[in-house]
């Protein structure tokens, strides 16, 4: 068999395939003894009805019209192999014609191929990634979070204003334009702390200040993007509301003690809760690190794509995610319409966010196809036949090549090159450890000082008058 590529434009290629006459002869041999033995032709036994009653009863164009459809399936995927191609979507055959008897059988197809794109770099990528093991300031957050989890709350004197830092009992009554009862939003008297999603921010500036006993009345008009958790049912709505604040809370966090680490929390001590923490703060980060290092040099690494990935490459990527979600879907037992309830999503959001995922993953493909070609990163046939084994099948030499005569091994070989590439970006990778917790840490104390008060016209005339006096 002989191959002839023709690259075309729009990443497409012409591939030219010539099947020798011996070849062709072998197969037209072939078909006409299969013919023999799967049909009954009357006077002869099975198998033994010789070409021309077979033609005679057939139709020999057919024989040969079978013939040439093999012998182009056959050849196809190992003009696809002998070539290294990886083809995007189905190909488009020419019209060959029928083959015969002595002669080569010429026939070509078009087929799009993974372009070659260029990254607009090949050095290392320079990444951020926690702190490995566990920073005092880590300890510090977590243990933050568990007085948080036990505070309490106290009244506040009957003076004290609901502030952001504060929480309130607020007894709410909420109707619609008719004048209806929202029953979902009233309350007697429900805990709120501002800022925390429940309700939105127009709702928040109208009940801070409010202090205990007093009555406000407003309206909101709903925006239709809303996202605050009760009020995202009530998009583009207008809702009145009777707001009473029943009391201001005050937080009280407990203080980290030894009696409160082992009557509360179970531990022996401060320090052996503080050791606990740092135990399972590492193993957490053992776990998630290398993933999180591998995403990061995803992103990175596909900043040097230029452009768009091509639209065929798009949907192979979008039609292979939802198999899988599907699949994942199905194992799960749970069916479409509840996922979206779920997830509070539409039909339409679900497929617009595949088709973004389906166009990043493209993207990270043929980033890490340039990465690999430039690094002169490929998949040996040891390495193939080495992934048939890890597979766990029973034969794994069979299912190899039942692979190679479909076609379909240059996605095996794919598979290898773009998870060496990754291995290899990983690798070389400059890593900046960042202590997360502490820059929140000093975030938050540098949020709290006091901005310093900017001097009056009068005060720098007066330290004008002093300096000249001086």
């Amino acid at each position: 068999m002989e191959t002839k590529v023709e690259v075309l434009e729009g990443n497409k290629v012409k591939v030219t395939v010539t099947a020798d006459a011996a070849a062709v002869d072998a197969r037209i041999k072939k078909t006409y003894k299969d013919f023999a033995q799967k049909y009954n032709f009357p006077g002869f036994r099975k198998g033994k009805a010789p070409r021309p009653v077979i033609d005679n009863a057939l139709g020999a164009e057919y024989v040969l019209a079978t013939v040439s459809e093999d012998v182009i399936n056959t050849a196809y995927p190992q003009s696809v192999e002998a070539e290294k191609l990886f083809p995007v979507g189905n190909p488009e055959f020419g019209n060959a014609g029928l083959v015969e008897a002595g002669k080569d059988f010429t026939f070509d197809f078009t087929v799009s191929v993974k372009p070659e794109i260029e990254l607009t770099s090949y050095d290392a990528v320079e990444i951020e990634l926690p702190v490995a093991g566990c920073s005092e300031a880590e300890v510090s957050e977590q243990i933050e979070q568990l007085r948080e989890h036990y505070q309490t709350f106290e009244d506040a004197s009957a003076a004290t204003k609901f502030k952001t830092e504060n929480h309130a009992e607020l007894a709410i009554k909420a109707t619609d334009e008719d004048g209806e009862t929202i029953e979902p939003l009233e309350s007697e008297s429900r805990l709120y702390a501002p800022g925390a999603g429940m309700m939105n921010e127009a709702f928040d500036a109208e009940v801070l200040g409010m202090k205990k006993g007093q009555t406000k009345e407003f309206s909101l008009d709903i925006a239709e993007d809303e996202s605050a958790v009760l009020l995202s049912a009530y998009a583009g709505k207008k809702i009145n509301f009777e707001v009473t604040c029943v009391v201001v809370k005050k937080q009280t966090l407990p203080e980290v003690t030894d009696e409160w680490a082992k009557d509360v929390l179970g531990f022996e001590s401060v320090e052996d809760l503080k050791a606990r923490i740092a135990e399972s703060v590492e193993a957490q980060k053992a776990d998630l690190l290398p993933r999180m290092k591998e995403n990061a040099c995803y992103a990175e690494l596909v900043k040097r794509f230029e452009g768009d990935a091509p639209q065929n490459m798009v949907e192979e990527a979008e039609a292979s995610l939802l198999q899988e979600f599907f699949t994942q879907l199905q194992q799960a037992g749970v069916n479409f319409d509840t996922y979206l309830m779920q997830q509070g999503i539409t039909a339409d959001e679900f497929k617009a966010d595949v088709k973004l995922q389906a166009a990043d993953e493209a993207k990270h493909q043929l980033a890490l196809d340039a990465w690999a070609r430039h690094a002169g990163i490929e998949a040996t046939d040891e390495e193939v036949s080495r992934e048939f084994e890890l597979a766990g099948v029973e034969n794994p030499a069979a299912l190899e090549k039942e692979w190679r005569e479909t076609g379909r091994l240059y996605l095996i070989r794919e598979g290898i090159v773009r998870r060496k590439a990754v291995e290899s970006v990983m690798e070389g990778a400059v890593v900046t450890e960042v202590d997360y917790a502490a820059q929140a840490q000093q975030e938050r104390k540098d949020a709290k000082k006091p901005s310093k008060k900017k001097s009056s016209k009068k005060d720098e005339a007066a330290q004008a008058e002093q300096s000249a006096a001086e």
